[in-house]
């Protein structure tokens, strides 16, 4: 029988500070705000003869870096229906229902999700860690999970599943 387990890791400084704004509409939208974003991350995975999977750093680092690059940004959702997004000069000229909002393009990051919620940051956080297919194949992963929480009991997961 293969001897598989579950790694959970959740740490206090897997995390991400943002301004975002959800949108629940072509006309309505949350005002723009901010969240300290923590990640958690669960990965299931074969245990090797010397009764661990791997050094758990080098996912740890992985996921940290993906959150370093997302910190302290405002973050827009370059793939909604809803935004029509510009570059003007050193902004981003941001269209929402007849309103517009200048946004310095140094502190926005334009992301390929379709809104700003913890479900999409999730799925996006696991996109990325999935392009590291070399850490897949040689731990041989069999699932992966990563959820993120905007504050104590609200959170958005992902699933991956080999």
């Amino acid at each position: 029988m293969e001897n598989i387990t579950t790694i959970e890791i959740d740490k206090e400084n897997i995390k991400f500070s943002a301004a975002h704004f959800t949108i629940f509409s072509a006309e309505e939208r949350e005002r723009l705000h901010g969240h300290n974003f923590s990640v958690y991350l669960s990965i299931t995975v074969p245990v090797g003869p010397n009764g661990m999977c791997f050094s758990y750093k080098k996912l740890k680092d992985i996921i940290r870096a993906e959150c370093d690059r997302l910190d302290e940004y405002t973050l827009i959702a370059a793939d909604s229906p809803y935004l029509e997004i510009s570059p003007q000069d050193k902004y981003y000229a941001i269209n929402f229902n007849g309103e517009k909002m200048l946004l310095l393009q140094k502190d926005t990051l334009l992301l390929p999700v379709r809104n700003t919620t913890v479900e999409e940051f999730a799925r996006y956080l696991l996109s990325q860690l999935l392009k590291d297919s070399d850490f897949i194949d040689q731990y041989d992963v069999r699932t992966l999970k990563i959820k993120v929480s905007s504050g104590p009991g609200q959170s958005g997961s992902a699933d991956w599943k080999k």
